[in-house]
């Protein structure tokens, strides 16, 4: 089922990202120096790849093996291109529905988000490679083994998303308390993508900014917000229900 590895050592992890192993997360040990521990580094980010600088307890907790400050993760999916999903959904018969999740923090909010999309017939979830969840056996585990069906992209910036998004014709909806407009004010019928934040900051402003439409959710009680897995669903089913 999940093909997740862990590869630990410096010079390990330095041969795996040489041979293009599909590599989703670095952790590495705050304060560390050394010529190749600077060659690792200078790699990493050369090939853009998302780095956490952690304490060596951490590492230890990750690898009881002797990782000399370098773990890396290898995700247990192949990433898709946004510029190959995009075309292919537009070319299909289905009305595409995306999902950009900015900077998603919770792996449990993200395997539960990747479940209810694959239910509700997303065509493809966009990630940022840096800042966000891992995609790990966690990731797996908490979508019920969704994330083997539906597609997954990673960008650098999640507005790098909506600009190609607006290109290809597809209008993008941000998910925010800050809107006006409530979800049952907007269209989902036409091809469009959704918007989702993190879970302390929601939606980067400059995400905002470009989208095209921004929907909340009426909230009824005394608790101003709703867990953005719960919020998503939401979302995605009010798309499913004007689409039938």
């Amino acid at each position: 089922m999940e093909k997740e590895t862990t590869i630990f050592g410096i010079r390990a992890v330095i041969e795996a990202v040489k041979s293009g192993e599909n590599i989703d997360k670095v952790f590495l040990q705050k304060g560390l120096r050394g010529d190749l521990f600077s060659e690792l580094e200078d790699l990493l980010r050369k090939e853009r790849l998302n780095i956490s600088y952690v304490p060596v307890e951490k590492l230890n907790r990750l690898s009881k093996q002797n990782h000399q400050g370098a773990i890396a993760q290898i995700a247990p999916i192949s990433f898709y291109s946004i510029e190959s999903l995009v075309e292919t959904v537009l070319e299909s018969d289905k009305t595409p529905l995306f999902l950009l999740l900015d900077q998603l923090s919770d792996v449990r909010n993200f395997g539960a988000i990747i479940r209810t999309a694959e239910c509700t017939g997303v065509s493809g979830i966009i990630i940022q490679k840096k800042g966000g969840a891992p995609v790990n056996g966690d990731t797996v585990k908490t979508s019920a083994g969704a994330i083997f069906k539906i597609p997954i992209c990673k960008v650098d910036h999640i507005k790098d998303a909506v600009f190609y998004m607006q290109a290809s014709g597809i209008k993008v909806i941000a998910a925010t308390e800050k809107a006006e407009n409530t979800i049952y004010d907007v269209s989902f019928e036409e091809p469009c993508a959704i918007v989702m934040g993190s879970e302390g900051k929601g939606i980067n402003p400059s995400v905002l900014k470009v989208s095209d439409e921004k929907a909340k959710l009426p909230i009824l009680g005394e608790i101003e917000s709703l867990n953005v897995s719960v919020a998503c669903g939401a979302f995605l089913y009010e798309a499913v229900r004007q689409r039938l």
